[in-house]
């Protein structure tokens, strides 16, 4: 066992070591991300499970894929990629098809103040959580992720304007469930 294993002393030794199966260096790693990929799953997930559930799917990827990072490159930000990426195949293997008419998708946007300004990130969170998987997966990805509506359309196989329907349906749930009394 290598008791001079440090995530931050020395990034290609520490690296090497993962793909090589080190268990440490698993233990390590996993134990320094885990909260910042377990916010990411979260924001998927509909439950704490689903999210714990996607949060170890994507660490079984990461160990697998981690010969593949490259040195230097921001290795939470590889590691958050392949996160989200998980989160979107899940969603594939999960969602039933649903055929919407494209005809009826017209871009909406609406000019009310942001009524998220005004609420703490766990009531956002749980009111997120609630969302139907697909509005959640367009809203996660399009406002958090930064994705376009062109990208979460190639992602999840549909086109732009049912992501633009899907994100202001999404985000008209979320101002209702926030604003609403006794939520």
């Amino acid at each position: 066992m290598d008791h001079s294993l440090s995530l931050h002393q020395n990034e290609e030794q520490f690296v090497a070591a993962l793909v090589r199966g080190n268990r440490e260096a698993q233990r390590l790693l996993y134990e320094e991300y885990y909260g910042p990929l377990m916010s990411v799953c979260q924001r998927y997930a509909g439950t704490e499970d689903e999210a714990m559930d996607l949060l170890h799917e994507s660490f079984i990827k990461i160990f697998k894929k981690i010969g593949r990072y490259e040195s230097g490159t921001a290795l939470l930000a590889w590691m958050r990629r392949i996160t989200v990426n998980t989160a979107i195949d899940q969603y594939r293997r999960n969602v039933r098809r649903r055929t919407e008419d494209i005809d009826k998708a017209y871009h909406v946007s609406s000019d009310a103040p942001d009524v998220f300004a005004s609420f703490g990130a766990r009531e956002i969170l749980s009111a997120v959580q609630k969302l139907p998987p697909t509005y959640r997966t367009i809203f996660n990805l399009y406002v958090v992720e930064g994705y376009s509506h062109r990208e979460i359309g190639e992602q999840l196989q549909i086109t732009e304007s049912t992501s633009r329907s899907n994100l202001v349906k999404a985000r008209g749930k979320l101002q209702k469930a926030l604003t609403t009394p006794g939520r």
